[in-house]
This record gives structure tokens, sequence and C-alpha cells, in this order.
């Protein structure tokens, strides 16, 4: 039977992030990941195998939307790209742009602070293969609204990677559906400006798909033309 989802929005971020870390809507997701075996290098640590709300700026006028958190990295340090090199890659490039007060994202403890930036995935728990299926993107999108309801500043939302372009477009019911190019942007009614970028995955970033200075010219062109 299909679970009745919870439609009321939480009016602040600790509750709707209260509400999100006890999250256990989706049995697949939930199964992967309380059962992900740690990495030799983290076989020390106690890994969080909760969902991850998002984190930043509440005043954001920036949003950057992930697809899901990493089974070894927020499902382990529960933050949002903490602990990988998706988020090495993304805090040096917002550190560098002045989003960020450090370069590094390492732990929840470690001092990083966002300012003008919200930084969240459309789906909260790491999923098997990094593929959540439609049905538990529409199943989380209850969190994702929630999260944009409460960033009143935001004005553009960035997608790093087709399937968080192609998430943010099904769960706002954007039809028909833009295609996705890098550093395009897409105006959408009622919405945010949402722009489109490759993930920072070591897949893109090793074989130059996406390197740091096309990223940071990107965060830029945002900045320059969207941000106070």
């Amino acid at each position: 039977m299909k679970q009745q989802l919870p439609c009321e929005l939480c009016a602040s971020f600790p509750e709707l992030n209260e509400k999100i870390v006890g999250c256990r809507l989706c049995p697949r997701l939930v199964h992967f990941r309380e059962e992900v075996p740690p990495k030799a290098e983290f076989r020390d640590e106690a890994y969080w195998r909760r969902p991850i709300p998002g984190f930043g700026d509440a005043n954001a006028w920036l949003l950057i939307s992930g697809l899901a958190p990493a089974a070894h990295g927020g499902n382990r340090t529960g933050r949002v790209f903490t602990g990988d090199k998706s988020g090495d890659f993304l805090m040096k490039a917002l550190y560098l742009a002045g989003f960020a007060n450090q370069p590094t994202s390492i732990s929840r403890g470690d001092g990083l602070t966002l300012t003008g930036c919200y930084v969240t995935a459309v789906v909260k728990c790491a999923p098997p293969h990094d593929k959540p299926s439609r049905e538990e993107i529409v199943t989380c999108s209850q969190y994702y609204h929630n999260e944009l309801a409460l960033l009143r500043n935001v004005r553009c939302v960035l997608a790093l990677g087709r399937i968080a372009f192609d998430s943010f477009l099904l769960v706002n019911k954007i039809r028909p559906k833009p295609p996705f190019v890098f550093g395009e942007k897409y105006a959408c009614a009622g919405l945010p400006t949402l722009w489109a970028s490759y993930h920072p995955s070591p897949r893109n970033t090793n074989t130059g798909r996406l390197t740091l200075e096309q990223f940071l010219e990107l965060l830029q062109r945002i900045k320059k033309e969207y941000g106070p």
C-alpha cells in the first residue's frame, strides 16, 4: 500500500530538519543507508546513516542542489557534500567565489559556514548506485519544496548534474523539459531561475569535463547577474 505523505509545511529549518532526519518513507533507501559497509579508511568512524538536511544561509539568494548524499560522504558525516571528493571540489569553489568561509568540508563540526548560499540535495538519503527511483524522488520532494518555501530570498537554483536538473523539473512539474546544457539558465514561471552544471564528481573533475576554473566562472556569472 502506498504511504500517505505528510503535506504540512514546517515553519522553520530546525523543525524541517528534525522531520527530515527522522524520515523512513522509502524502504529501499532506509535499508541501503543503514547497511552501507564502511570503507576501510573510515572503519573506525560511526556512520550517520540517516537522511541529510540541507545546510547554509537561511537568507540565501542562491540554492545549490545535488541529487542525493554520497554513501561514504554525507551518509557518513551527516552533512551533504561533506567528507568526499565532490564536497572538496564544491567547497573550494564556493570559498573562492566568496560564499564559504573556508575551502574544505570535512565534518559537521569543522566550522564551515556559507553566506548567500544554501546547499541541499533533491533526495535526502544515499541511494544504491547513486540512482534514486522516480517514486523516491517524488516522495522526497515534499522536503525540497519546504526548503524552497523557507528560503524566501532565493533567486536562482544551480543544479549539479543532469539528474538533479531533471529532478527539479519533475518535482516542480515544469513542461516541456528544457535540454540540459552546462552553464545555461532557464526561466521557470513562479520559481527561481534554474542554472545547469555538471556534477563535481571525480568522474567529471578527474577527466577534465568539469574544471575548477569552469565552475568558478559559472558561479561568478551567477553572482554578477543575481547576487546582492
